[in-house]
């Protein structure tokens, strides 16, 4: 995998109610990328910031103050910065209801709002869980962000949920509009790929998109976020439906219905190691 920019330009430009918003994808840890959104007059929100450090250089680098902190789930690559931020802003942070979350001060659930005027953003909370039991996810402003249940050409391990959940949490994303922008949490757009490739070989989007992916990691540059539309065109985890896949799950052994397919794709990319 190529080392992120040190420098990575806002992507892309919004607007809530009429006023500029620009949403960046920070790399921290390994693979992770912390999620900044602020506005034109320095306030600013994080989403999953594994890192502080990283949410620190980023706010003083562009002057902005710290307004609140989103989490989508318990891991620590997500949650791990959040106290020492909330301790240094004194801002709220909201997060699923998970006693495994110690930092959280406001506790949010499927069907809730939350609604900040500084930066003027507005989320409905979605409950995603597959990968965890309680995972979240943010949707506003035409972004989703869902931590690590949907990345590009992939979707989360289910570390803790069952496959009928994934592919539910699955199916509620699918029916979001179009043109949704898909924030995940990693970078792991280059490795999907390479799954999906063998899933669907002659999927003649999949190559566009790989080849897209593949120039912008030469340039060092993220491949997030991803239109839903080309999701649903291009990552199999999407796609159980289509005759590809079940065609792939027939060449495994697997004759069973959507979940069953969704179960075998997933466990083939448990360990695919190409």
């Amino acid at each position: 995998m190529h080392k992120a920019a040190s420098k990575i330009p806002p992507i892309p430009l919004k607007r809530s109610g009429g006023l500029p918003l620009h949403l960046i994808p920070l790399p921290a840890l390994a693979d992770n990328y912390i999620w900044l959104l602020h506005d034109d007059q320095g306030d600013a929100i994080v989403v999953d910031p594994g890192d502080a450090q990283v949410v620190e250089r980023a706010l003083s680098a562009r002057h902005l103050r710290l307004r609140a902190v989103l989490l989508t789930h318990h891991h620590l690559d997500h949650v791990g910065g959040a106290s020492a931020l909330q301790r240094h802003h004194a801002v709220p942070v909201y997060a699923p209801a998970d006693e495994r979350i110690t930092s959280t001060t406001k506790r949010v659930g499927d069907g809730d709002r939350i609604e900040l005027t500084s930066p003027p953003v507005r989320f409905d909370v979605l409950a995603i869980p597959g990968h965890t039991l309680s995972h979240v996810g943010y949707l506003g402003n035409g972004w989703l962000l869902c931590g690590d249940t949907l990345f590009s050409l992939g979707c989360g391990r289910l570390f803790e949920g069952t496959p009928a959940q994934m592919l539910s949490s699955l199916d509620r994303l699918a029916a979001l509009p179009e043109a949704t922008l898909i924030c995940g949490g990693h970078e792991y757009t280059e490795a999907n790929g390479r799954f999906a490739n063998q899933v669907e070989p002659d999927n003649e989007l999949l190559q566009v998109r790989r080849r897209e992916v593949t120039q912008l990691r030469t340039d060092r540059q993220p491949t997030l976020p991803a239109t839903l539309a080309n999701e649903l065109a291009t990552n199999p985890f999407l796609r159980v439906d289509t005759e590809a896949v079940i065609a792939w799950c027939r060449r495994h052994g697997v004759i069973g219905n959507r979940i069953a397919r969704f179960a075998a794709v997933r466990a083939a990319k448990d360990v695919f190691n190409a």
